[in-house]
């Protein structure tokens, strides 16, 4: 029934969506639908999390442990995007392209804000503590970060993920990092 729901926000917005078509979709009964579910808002919330698991399920425990890790990295070794946490969110987004430009156009239902939030709170407000920075400027450094990269993904999703992930993970590092764009010499 997730795929169906899923299958539904991309022709139209949640409030116009019925149980009768996301049964219709998924091939079940009404009484089927209503023995999982009180209502549509429970399927949302139950493809929300299934969709974050799956995300998550990408990433290695050394990798999700973000505390272990900053305790044992000297601060100039940390970085708040890098190609270990890049390639498995982008390789995510490849497989489930369809998903992603859902959510892309339904942020608010599918409660992105949220999903951001506690990622600050597990990862980035951490890792700015080490530097030092202030409570009022972390949400600034944050949303400059995570704006340029949603942006540069958002394009890609546009373009069906056709470039590689590995391309768009260089492309992010050079961004995030200027000194890695490698200069050519003029032409003359």
């Amino acid at each position: 029934m997730d795929e169906a729901l899923i299958a539904c926000l991309e022709k139209k917005d949640l409030e116009y969506i019925t149980v009768k078509e996301i049964c219709e979709k998924a091939g079940v009964n009404r009484s089927t639908f209503y023995l999982h579910y009180e209502n549509i808002g429970d399927l949302l919330n139950e493809c929300v999390e299934y969709t974050n698991n799956r995300c998550f399920q990408m990433y290695s425990s050394d990798l999700t442990d973000v505390a272990k890790r900053l305790k044992s990295q000297k601060a100039e070794n940390i970085m708040f995007i890098t190609p270990e946490y890049l390639r498995p969110y982008l390789e995510f987004i490849r497989q489930n392209r369809r998903l992603y430009r859902v959510v892309l156009l339904h942020q608010e239902i599918f409660r992105t804000q949220n999903t951001f939030s506690e990622i600050f709170n597990a990862v980035f407000s951490p890792a700015m503590d080490i530097f030092h920075i202030t409570e009022e400027e972390k949400s600034y450094v944050v949303h400059f970060y995570l704006g340029g990269l949603t942006s540069l993904v958002m394009e890609w999703v546009k373009r069906d993920c056709a470039d590689p992930v590995d391309f768009i993970t260089d492309l992010c590092m050079r961004f995030i990092l200027p000194d890695r764009w490698k200069l050519s010499p003029p032409n003359e």
